[in-house]
């Protein structure tokens, strides 16, 4: 390139400031070359315009849109279920049976899971390739799509666009739903992250929370409108993909991974809203420093990486048990419970509607209480809510017969599932997958915690109705139980992130594992490898800390 970019190496520091930088028109690139650090320095910032918009964008433009399909096709599933029977009849001159009837509707729903596990494995690949903001903008053409093919599946009198419309969204939510976090962790100053790393929660609420209204009979639920009931998603994919280019690649993805500085330097100002920049590119440099001789991690490196195997293990539990704590079972069984407890069956979608109300309520107490409270008491508190209640539900379930107000007990505890859900297991676990991982983790992490979301979705939902028919009411302690055990993990393993940067993190967990090995030179082993903990001395001043 030159001389100018010779005096340091990616990530090296620099005794001066160098002369110039290959980008004309970046006046603020010569602070980068002074590494000087400041004493105490606090990287902070405010809430700005730009930031505020691309978050706002992002969670209505994809995140949204993960909500909206995991419920819109509860309300039209009797107007499917017939388009389904009338073509199958005029194809092959008879009906369908109940049995393989249910069984064409059961794929219609559960190839969105599937296509959810197919993008997330595309997520590394993806935002090596394109950047985090080129990867979600690229990815909103496959709702366009799937739009297509569901908005014209009935006039072609196709069930098999239906099909493969709702696996393409599952393919774009599946992308979406790792790539969000992971860019909005990266753009937003530390003591933001939690903030904003919980909107898009708020939205995927809000999505359940559309679906639910839309589905209303006043509104699209009616039979000739479900076609525009499942393609109204091309609406928000569009608005993302006029408006996602006119904002910043994240700075951590140009300065690490692309050694783009004058890049960095202008999408951090954009973000952050101050020519005064120096304290968190150099923050950047550090990291990049510390990674400088280690390559992007695939997957199977992750996963056999001992220097990372507590971050690891920490993202497969709440992840896993995310899905596994029974939410999908809960709002497969709120119809049940709320006509049991003798709401008429025509107000029970008016009454569902009401749990979305508190879904979103709960989400946006999350969102604005976490950078007070933290991740881990928001996390240990849903979860410890979600198992008390579910503990309720068994025994409502159990005692309604003897005991009729018992069945008002089952209401209760199902809002009580979905707001301790909503209020912190729903989004908190794709943050910290941000926040638990240096850079050349990150996107390995995202794949295996997005992956083995979507895996546990698609278990929960397929051996459900078995379960419940097995073991009847007892069925929701063994997602008591699972609650209750990821509470305890997160009690005793996941230390506290908020306000800190992704290497005070990563230096927390080194120290933690320096108390868990024993031999010094097995330590040392571990810690080989892993950024800036290659350092004998770090190791040293991690072993002797009390």
């Amino acid at each position: 390139m030159g001389d100018s970019s010779e005096p340091a190496g990616p990530g090296l520091p620099s005794p001066s400031p160098p002369p110039t930088f290959p980008c004309s028109g970046c006046s603020l690139a010569p602070m980068v070359g002074k590494e000087t650090p400041r004493p105490g320095r606090d990287i902070t910032g405010h809430l700005t315009f730009p930031l505020l918009s691309v978050t706002l964008l992002v969670s209505f433009g994809s995140s949204m849109l993960y909500g909206y399909n995991l419920a819109v096709v509860n309300s039209p599933a009797v107007h499917i279920k017939a388009f389904y029977n009338t073509t199958w009849s005029q194809r092959y001159g008879y009906g369908l049976a109940p049995g393989p009837l249910t069984l064409l509707y059961s794929l219609t729903v559960s190839t969105f899971s599937l296509g959810g596990l197919v993008g997330s494995l595309l997520v590394g690949v993806l935002v090596e390739r394109y950047g985090r903001n080129g990867a979600l903008s690229r990815s909103s053409l496959l709702v366009l799509l799937a739009g297509g093919f569901m908005g014209f599946s009935r006039e072609l009198g196709s069930p098999e666009m239906v099909i493969i419309g709702r696996c393409i969204t599952g393919i774009h939510s599946g992308i979406c739903l790792s790539v969000v976090p992971l860019y909005l962790g990266e753009i937003a100053p530390k003591n933001l992250r939690g903030f904003l790393g919980l909107v898009p929660s708020i939205f995927i609420c809000l999505g359940v929370f559309s679906a639910q209204v839309l589905g209303l009979p006043e509104l699209l639920g009616e039979d000739r409108f479900w076609p525009l009931f499942l393609s109204v998603v091309v609406i928000p994919a569009s608005l993302q993909l006029l408006l996602l280019h006119c904002f910043p690649e994240s700075p951590r993805y140009l300065l690490i991974e692309r050694d783009d500085v004058c890049g960095t330097t202008r999408a951090l100002c954009r973000f952050l809203g101050t020519p005064d920049v120096q304290d968190v590119i150099e923050e950047m440099k550090e990291e990049q420093q510390s990674l400088s001789s280690v390559e992007m991690v695939s997957v199977w490196q992750l996963l056999w990486d001992r220097s990372v195997r507590w971050q690891t293990l920490s993202v497969v539990v709440v992840n896993a048990g995310m899905q596994l704590s029974g939410i999908d079972a809960i709002w497969f069984y709120t119809n049940t419970i709320f006509e049991k407890a003798g709401i008429p069956i025509s107000q029970i979608p008016y009454a569902t509607v009401g749990t979305g109300t508190v879904e979103v309520a709960a989400g946006l107490i999350g969102c604005f209480t976490i950078e007070k409270l933290g991740r881990r008491p928001l996390l240990i508190a849903g979860f410890c809510v979600m198992g008390i209640c579910l503990a309720g539900i068994t025994v409502s379930l159990l005692l309604q017969t003897t005991l009729p107000w018992m069945c008002y007990v089952g209401v209760v505890c199902v809002i009580g599932t979905i707001a301790g859900f909503c209020m912190g297991p729903a989004g908190v676990p794709f943050l910290m997958t941000a926040e638990l991982f240096t850079q050349s983790h990150r996107p390995a992490a995202y794949i295996v915690g997005g992956s083995l979301n979507w895996l546990c979705n698609f278990t929960i939902g397929f051996i459900f109705p078995f379960l419940q028919m097995s073991a009847g009411a007892f069925c929701f302690l063994v997602f008591c139980g699972v609650c209750l055990l990821v509470a305890l993990y997160v009690y005793l393993v996941i230390p506290e992130t908020k306000n800190k940067t992704f290497m005070e993190i990563s230096h927390i967990f080194a120290t933690r594992r320096s108390f868990l090995s024993v031999p010094a030179h097995l330590r040392m082993k571990k810690l080989d490898g892993y950024g800036a903990l290659e350092s004998s001395s770090l190791e040293d001043k991690d072993f002797n800390l009390p």
